[in-house]
């Protein structure tokens, strides 16, 4: 069932032979997923069992190649799935060249930015999805770009999507990005800025600062003309003919994050952050989301069962409207590293309705080795955004070998 990959992955290599830098990775993984039996998606399949497709568990093989040969550089995925999908994808494909403190760079490729682990405010060129639950490539975005550097200072302009149109939305909007840099002392200091060919403008600011041996401090802010959103069709009542949810804007955004990582002698870590995002769905939001499923509940008896079930399965596609389901997060990570070993557990919660997600890991590195397990689970009040996922948790055990 693997066969395609492995054709494919030993095609490219046998190129990596002319590479002057090659790695990559090979990684099976097996992850089992516990359906939700409450929320918007089980109650549409308990009227119309299969109108809202469930979670199905996933064991799948995994190729990432990184080489670079004189000036290009190049990151593909390769990715086989149990049930016979496979796909494969160019992550990264760019030329870049230097001339004294300048570097150039022209193609797709990853330039991520801000200083959060679980959010970033500031990531306005790769927006890459934070807190997965296994690291893996990041696909960059075509882009041109033009870097400063000097000891303490570096300059960064970047022209992301440079041949799309003024339709694409979110990451895939053309627009220019731009980052200065500054080292002083202990602190490190950042300024962004964002044109967006039809969200406008944004700045933001990001510091973090090494206080001492044990303890950093990090914060970002941002502030947008305009963000793209999902929002609820505010004409819609009752049964809708089409899915209630229309692609629009927010105005005047503000994001915010503020955290701290402490790293004790007996190398135990602790991380902390807490962050507003001003682009999320509000609680009155999630409110009248709730009410309206219940209503649609009690129309189960009365209205045709299709139809209901249809309108409780568009109800799930509100989970999809952004990076952060509620507007007030807290997030807190444990972890310890020892001898290869790193046990790990976070929490997710949400403070305006009591959602959480618990994820506990364990991850061992050896020389080329590595092998990952772990479990994150779902839940809250049943009233809350959380608790009412189509998955209600996941458990995952991969082995992977590097080269």
């Amino acid at each position: 069932m693997f066969k395609p990959l492995l054709i494919a992955a030993a095609g490219l290599l046998s190129m990596a032979a002319e590479a002057q830098d090659f790695s990559g990775q090979l990684r099976a993984r097996v992850e089992d997923r516990t359906v939700n039996t409450q929320g918007p998606v089980a109650a549409a399949n308990g009227l119309l069992p299969g109108i809202a497709a469930a979670p199905a568990d996933v064991a799948a093989f995994d190729a990432e190649l990184r080489g670079q040969w004189r000036w290009l550089n190049a990151a593909a995925a390769l990715h086989q799935e149990q049930a016979g999908r496979s796909s494969a994808v160019v992550n990264e494909l760019y030329a870049s060249g230097a001339w004294n403190n300048w570097q150039f760079s022209a193609g797709r490729k990853l330039i991520s930015w801000d200083v959060g682990y679980a959010f970033r405010p500031n990531d306005v060129v790769a927006q890459e999805e934070r807190r997965t639950l296994l690291s893996s490539q990041v696909r960059g975005r075509p882009l041109v770009s033009v870097e400063y550097f000097d000891a303490d200072t570096a300059w960064s302009l970047v022209w992301v999507n440079p041949n799309h149109r003024d339709h694409e939305r979110n990451g895939d909007e053309q627009a220019l990005a731009g980052r200065v840099y500054k080292r002083i002392g202990g602190l490190d200091a950042h300024g962004f800025a964002r044109w967006g060919e039809h969200t406008g403008a944004s700045v933001g600011a990001a510091l973090a600062w090494v206080a001492t041996e044990s303890l950093e401090l990090h914060g970002s802010v941002r502030h947008a003309r305009r963000a793209d959103a999902l929002l609820a069709d505010s004409s819609v009542s009752g049964l809708a003919r089409s899915a209630p949810w229309v692609s629009g804007m927010r105005s005047n955004i503000t994001q915010a994050l503020v955290g701290l990582s402490w790293t004790g002698e007996s190398r135990i870590s602790v991380m902390a952050e807490a962050w507003f995002d001003g682009n999320a769905a509000r609680s009155q939001d999630w409110r009248i989301w709730n009410a309206r499923g219940d209503q649609l509940l009690g129309m189960a008896a009365i209205a045709p069962r299709q139809a209901v079930a249809g309108n409780l399965a568009w109800q799930a596609q509100a989970f999809g409207g952004g990076s952060s389901l509620q507007r007030r997060n807290l997030f807190l990570r444990l972890s310890w590293d020892h001898e290869g070993w790193t046990p790990a557990l976070d929490c997710l919660y949400h403070p305006a309705d009591g959602g959480q997600v618990w994820t506990a890991s364990l991850g061992w590195q050896g020389d080329r080795m590595r092998l990952d397990a772990g479990l994150r689970r779902y839940g809250g009040p049943s009233a809350s955004v959380l608790a009412q996922l189509p998955l209600r948790g996941q458990a995952y055990v991969a082995a992977g070998w590097s080269f």
